[in-house]
This record gives structure tokens, sequence and C-alpha cells, in this order.
């Protein structure tokens, strides 16, 4: 049996990414109830907030869902007192040391999922034993690993190199891409842009809309020096870019940066000032649908590219 769904009991092996600012209860929810496995993107909520949205997630499913859990905020230790009061199975970690929340999670029964982006941290995560691993290329939207190692080569080196069960992330936005995750050695996908792109998707509209309007090339990994993230290209991201062509210093590129720029422009829709953060398969996406419709599509599109691919002979 594919052990992604066993791990969480679910339909298909197909995980939403936990985004700051697009991943609320509604989306989570939606995502569980169509077979998959929704997250609650807690890294752009306070604790009380995060508390009410896994309440409502409670409420709209009986589904098996999770909290993706930055780990370089703040107020980490507050997430988690929530996350094991309310009793959530299942946590997503990302951005810092898997080592130093695993095993608290795990005494109170609580799966743990780390994301990487290299071989490094793939061992630290066997090492610290962690119940999966989501290996995320490059090409994924938001914050991400500095070796822009993509997809194509990030999943076999993993699964290369652990027995874990791997979830590939980065570029995957449909059937296809999800039977040639598999191929390389994953046990499921992990989704983020093609759940922006829903009508369940917290987003505000303005975004949702220029993600469906983008074309190749309008995407960009930046701000290595502090922590990388890829966005769309727009005012805000031409004066890191202008800032960059001068030379500029941490400190400068950290006041540039601000605070609030994720809320501004995915949240709040703007899309000047914003941070817009997005993946390049961006570029492949042209509707809002309902989640039940995407899981659907991509199910049908996974069927029918396993019939295609079994046509193939040497």
């Amino acid at each position: 049996m594919n052990r992604i769904r066993q791990l969480f009991g679910i339909k298909y092996p197909i995980i939403q990414g936990g985004m700051v600012w697009c991943s609320g209860w509604e989306l989570a929810s939606a995502v569980s109830n169509s077979g998959g496995l929704g997250l609650i993107g807690a890294g752009s909520m306070y604790s009380d907030v995060l508390r009410e949205h896994i309440i409502k997630c409670k409420k709209a499913t009986n589904m098996p869902f999770g909290v993706n859990l930055p780990l370089l905020y703040a107020n980490i230790d507050e997430h988690i007192k929530v996350i094991i009061e309310e009793e959530v199975k299942i946590v997503f970690t990302s951005a810092g040391n898997p080592k130093i929340y695993t095993s608290k999670l795990q005494d109170h029964g609580i799966k743990v999922v780390h994301v990487i982006a290299n071989k490094k941290f793939a061992i630290k995560c066997v090492e610290s034993g962690v119940d999966a691993i989501v290996a995320e290329g490059f090409e994924a939207g938001g914050h991400n690993g500095i070796e822009e190692l993509t997809t194509m080569c990030l999943i076999p080196l993993i699964s290369k190199e652990v027995d874990l069960p791997i979830i590939a992330a980065g570029g995957i936005s449909s059937g296809n891409s999800m039977l040639a995750a598999f191929s390389l050695g994953a046990e499921g996908i992990q989704m983020g842009s093609r759940f922006v792109a829903s009508k369940e998707c917290s987003a505000h509209i303005n975004f949702k809309s220029k993600v469906i309007d983008s074309d190749d090339n309008e995407t960009e990994l930046t701000l290595k020096e502090l922590t990388a993230v890829r966005l769309m290209k727009n005012d805000f991201f031409y004066q890191i870019k202008d800032a960059y062509s001068k030379n500029a210093s941490v400190i400068e590129l950290k006041k540039i940066l601000g605070k609030g720029r994720a809320k501004k422009g995915m949240f709040e829709g703007d899309l000047k000032n914003g941070e817009l953060e997005i993946g390049q398969v961006s570029a492949l996406l042209d509707d809002i649908l309902p989640v039940s419709e995407i899981m659907s599509q991509i199910i049908l599109e996974y069927e029918e590219a396993v019939l295609r691919i079994n046509k193939f002979k040497i």
C-alpha cells in the first residue's frame, strides 16, 4: 500500500501546501473532504487565530487534516501548545531543525513531516525520527532552499538516500506531474500554487487573478541572505532587484522588506507593494476552481497519464 495514504489515512496521496495567508480552515477542510490532506498554514496566524481555524476545520470535516508549522516563528511554543490541546494529529514542520520539536509532538500521538530542500537535511530528518519528508524543489513558491535543486533532481537524490516516505513538492499541479513525481521515487505530492487558484483559498482575488494570468519567467528566487523566497515580479520585487545592483547590505535588505509584505500582497491584494509568493507552475494555471473540481481533475489526469505511458515500449 502507498505509505503516505497509510500514514495519514487519506484516499489520495495529495497534500495541500500550508501557505501563509492562503491556507485557512476553508481550504484545508475542502482538500480533506475531497480525499487529500488539507493543512492549515499557521505561519501567518497568532495562536488564538490558529486555535479558531483548527476548531472550524474540525466542524467542517471529519477527515484527517493537519497544521503547517514554520519553525522560525517567534511564537512557536504557543502554536505547539494549541496544536496539542486541540488534538491535531498531523504536523508539517519547515524552516528549522526538525530535531527540536519532533519527539515532543510524537509523544502526543502526532505524525510529523518535515520539509527539506537538500540531502543534508533529509539525513537530519532520519536522525530526528520524522514520519515522512517533503522534498521541495526550488520551482516551489514561497520560502525555499538556497541550493536551487530542482524537483527532478531532488526527489531521486533523496529517495536514494533515505527510506522514509517522500512527498514531492515544487512544480506539481496536475496528474501528469504527480505521475512524474511517483516515477522518481515519491509516494505523495504536495501542491501549493494549484490550490492558491481555488475558490476556497483565503488569498485575495487580486492575487488569485494575477496568478492565473501569469506567464513563464514571472517568478524568481530572491533574498537568499535573509530567507530565500520565490516571488512574482512586481514593483516590490524590482525594488529588491535594484538594491542588489547597488550591493545592498543584509540590514538594508531587511529594511526594504519591512514587515507584513506577504499579508499586504497575498491577503490584502496589493499587487504593487506586496510580497507575492507563488511557484513557477503558476504559468500553467488558467482557472480558479472549487477544490473538489481540482482534485477530480488531477485524479483523472493521473489515470489517463498512466494509461498513456503504459502504451510506450522501448
